[in-house]
């Protein structure tokens, strides 16, 4: 497979789940915004960016809907969430003939629905049918990949993209709400804290899968456990670094050359932290330190895919 083809693939998928994590964290935001608490509207805003990675010109200006419509729409942003399906539309239109045409044809529908004036008018009448509209369209594109590539290279470099920005993701989203969870250790939850650790499972759409683990007692070590270690749901951060290890094997196996010491060292390093440590080791150390350690963890391993698959150099490729 070509490295920009690659490359493309890898970041159409990319950009594909960060505008859904967007979206999704936008609509809880918006209604966890309704019942106040103890939370000023100010501060689950600068939450919700920090979640985001604190991209610049999303600042808390007193005026939530302009706000929230620059988060959606403003494609000179590359925090939004156009401009991430911009970019998606855009890597894909560069390797049209590597996915199907019912991908093409979801993808393409999804920018059309973005761009439509319609969709002011919905906003105007209900931000989450605007918000659910966009994730609907992103499952769609995604099973529908599932369902009609073949499952090579380029569907495993789709995976890959997809899984890594999950990834990490999901550890920048733990590691923001980590003070929130710390404060409910030692009390009686309280119904404000309830609807905050209720919130933090939206956010990654684990709520009906945490309950069907461990029932509907939300408790901040179990809460922990499932979004670190749970192997089999696919918001977990240990089921996306399965999948992406697996996606590098695959496309080994496949005729692409053989990874590198340090990719290979990376992916497993990583695995191993989530194999071999238990949730009570993380919790008595220092758990911010180990989420941004896997934050850091997935910003060398991009470097590494980076590094050997698309910027390669002649004599590399010729050398192995």
């Amino acid at each position: 497979m070509l490295s920009r083809v690659a490359d493309s693939l890898y970041w159409m998928s990319r950009y594909l789940e960060r505008a859904e994590n967007t979206a999704r964290q936008l609509d809880v935001t918006l209604h966890m915004m309704l019942d106040p608490g103890s939370s000023s509207a100010e501060m689950r805003w600068q939450r919700l960016v920090a979640s985001l990675g604190k991209p610049a010109g999303m600042e808390w200006n007193g005026d939530l809907e302009s706000m929230v419509r620059k988060l959606i729409f403003d494609g000179a942003s590359p925090a939004s969430i156009t401009y991430c399906i911009n970019g998606a539309r855009e890597n894909a239109r560069q390797i049209r003939e590597e996915i199907s045409t019912e991908q093409w044809q979801r993808l393409n529908r999804l920018y059309h629905q973005i761009h439509s004036p319609n969709i002011q008018t919905q906003f105007s009448a209900s931000i989450t049918d605007t918000l659910g509209s966009v994730v609907d369209g992103i499952h769609l594109f995604q099973g529908v990949g599932d369902s009609t590539m073949i499952h090579g290279q380029g569907w495993q470099f789709i995976r890959l993209g997809r899984y890594l920005e999950r990834a990490y993701a999901t550890a920048t989203l733990l590691e923001v709400y980590g003070p929130d969870l710390g404060q409910t250790h030692d009390r009686e939850h309280s119904g404000y804290q309830y609807l905050e650790l209720v919130g933090l499972l939206r956010c990654c759409t684990s709520f009906e899968a945490y309950c069907q683990v461990y029932t509907a007692d939300l408790a901040p070590d179990r809460m922990l456990e499932f979004l670190l270690l749970n192997r089999d749901f696919p918001h977990a951060i240990r089921y996306c670094v399965d999948t992406i290890r697996n996606s590098i094997a695959s496309i080994q196996r496949t005729g692409a050359r053989r990874s590198p010491d340090e990719l290979t060292a990376g992916i497993g390093r990583l695995h191993a932290m989530l194999e071999f440590t238990t949730i009570g080791e993380i919790i008595s150390g220092d758990t911010p330190a180990f989420l941004h350690t896997i934050r850091e963890q997935c910003l060398r391993i991009h470097e590494h895919i980076y590094r050997y698959y698309v910027h390669y150099s002649i004599q590399s490729a010729l050398a192995v």
